[in-house]
């Protein structure tokens, strides 16, 4: 697919390095020569120096003829212009970086009628979102939702005392009554799909399948449950930190936000009542104890700068707090930040990325993919897809223990009339149903992908499960 990506900066090369990693050809509009030649250093993309709402820079960009057009530049207004003339030009679906507050109201969907917009994209917003999310259920790093909320996928840590430490999968079903399944493991920089034989060890970082009203009763019996954080310290005033402190303070939590910059408390103060504003430099642990530090719940740390949400979110766990979340958007800093105590990283930048690369493999459900939903999960080593079974699938009325599924690929669940079903070997799927699978190393288009052609021509049956 040919996709246009306007802007160059943290966010709009980690865009433009996911999707080359996706197979599109793309091409990078920035007016900022250094930015632009990085980009095109590093990934095999064409780049084009210029304003991303000049026509000219855009017709040499290619925007009459682009199947998808992305403007993420660190200027609303600019990404808005952008894609308006990029859609006059012919561009066929246009997505823009709107990141201000007083844009992101009930006027939004006015502006994006009008302007053409096939999507409108708030990094700090949806960061917001994924970190309300995880303070609701603090025992969980990451939280992903399938058909409504009726099926989640879970990250959590295997700690030194969890029950979970030493356990081979095999044994969990015969230990606990939930349903659910594992159905990744990071250990280190490796990813598996597991199967029966796999012994969790301290430190894996794993990802579990269940129904949602069953994750509360797993994490129960897993003696990991933890309550949702009802009194909340955060570190910074950034956007990220005005709308999360809003979403927590209108359902009851307790909010304090320490901030360096005094213009920017007195405009937190007047657009979150409800909420405590504190001048003064959070990097100081003097502070942090003042304003008590070690009767919260949680500590978000959401400055500018990943080494310090990192330092002082390091304090904070020292210092007792149970729930720790850092926003690092440094890959080589995310992983540094993990090997050092720190298990709860958001990275706007991925959770864009994640959604465009997501929209880019809807586009294709005309070159005959079934895609409902895609998620990346652990640190993006995995995908969880959600498929739409239609009649003509090859993969109906078998039990899923004789389908010759390809390694690196487990069926993690299966949403009918929207109840969830974890699968056993036994199970089957049918028309009209819809597969949540995970994967790992490669990107899948269409269900019947998941088949190991060449296994089934040579009589090998193989399927991963506990």
């Amino acid at each position: 697919m040919r996709i246009i990506v306007v802007g160059c900066g943290k966010i709009g090369a980690f865009i433009i390095s996911s999707l080359v990693s996706e197979g599109h050809d793309v091409v990078a509009v920035d007016s900022n020569a250094g930015a632009l030649s990085y980009v095109t250093n590093i990934y095999d993309v064409m780049g084009v120096c210029g304003s991303g709402a000049d026509f000219d820079t855009l017709e040499e960009a290619g925007a009459d003829k682009t199947e998808l057009f992305v403007a993420v530049s660190g200027s609303d207004e600019l990404n808005m212009l952008s894609c308006y003339i990029a859609s006059k030009m012919g561009a066929q679906h246009t997505i823009a970086r709107i990141r201000n507050p007083q844009y992101n109201d009930n006027g939004l969907s006015f502006m994006r009628q009008h302007l053409g917009l096939a999507m409108s994209i708030n990094p700090e917003l949806l960061a917001a979102h994924e970190l309300f999310n995880i303070l609701k259920l603090p025992s969980a790093i990451k939280i992903e939702s399938f058909s409504r909320r009726n099926f989640e996928m879970i990250e959590l840590v295997v700690k030194a005392d969890s029950v979970l430490n030493g356990m081979r999968l095999s044994d969990m079903r015969g230990k606990f009554k939930a349903k659910f399944l594992v159905c990744a493991v990071t250990r280190g920089d490796k990813t598996y799909i597991p199967d029966g034989h796999f012994e969790l060890k301290q430190g894996d970082k794993i990802g579990l399948a269940a129904a949602h009203l069953e994750i509360q009763k797993m994490l129960k019996e897993m003696k990991l449950l933890r309550k949702s954080a009802k009194n909340v310290m955060i570190l910074g005033g950034s956007r990220t930190a005005y709308y999360l402190a809003k979403m927590l303070t209108g359902v009851g939590n307790s909010v304090k936000i320490i901030e360096k910059q005094e213009n920017v408390c007195s405009e937190l103060s007047d657009n979150l009542p409800k909420a405590v504003i504190i001048h003064g430099d959070g990097a100081s642990q003097e502070l942090l104890i003042e304003e008590g530090l070690h009767n919260v719940d949680a500590f978000v740390s959401l400055t500018g700068m990943d080494e310090e949400n990192i330092l002082m979110s390091i304090f904070a766990s020292t210092h007792g707090v149970s729930k720790v979340i850092a926003k690092v958007n440094s890959d080589e800093l995310a992983s540094i930040s993990e090997k050092v105590g720190v298990d709860c990283i958001i990275s706007p930048k991925r959770i864009i990325a994640d959604i465009i690369v997501r929209y880019a493999r809807a586009l294709q459900n005309s070159e005959g993919s079934n895609v409902e939903h895609l998620y990346k999960l652990m640190d993006g080593k995995a995908e969880a897809l959600e498929f739409n079974v239609s009649s003509d699938s090859p993969i109906i009325g078998v039990p899923l223990k004789e389908l010759n599924i390809k390694s690196g690929i487990l069926i993690a669940g299966i949403l009918r009339d929207r109840a969830p079903i974890i699968p056993t070997g036994d199970d089957m799927i049918f028309a009209g149903d819809r597969v949540v699978v995970m994967s790992s190393h490669q990107f899948l288009n269409d269900l019947s992908e998941i088949i190991d052609e060449e296994a089934l021509a040579n009589g090998h049956v193989r399927r991963e499960e506990f």
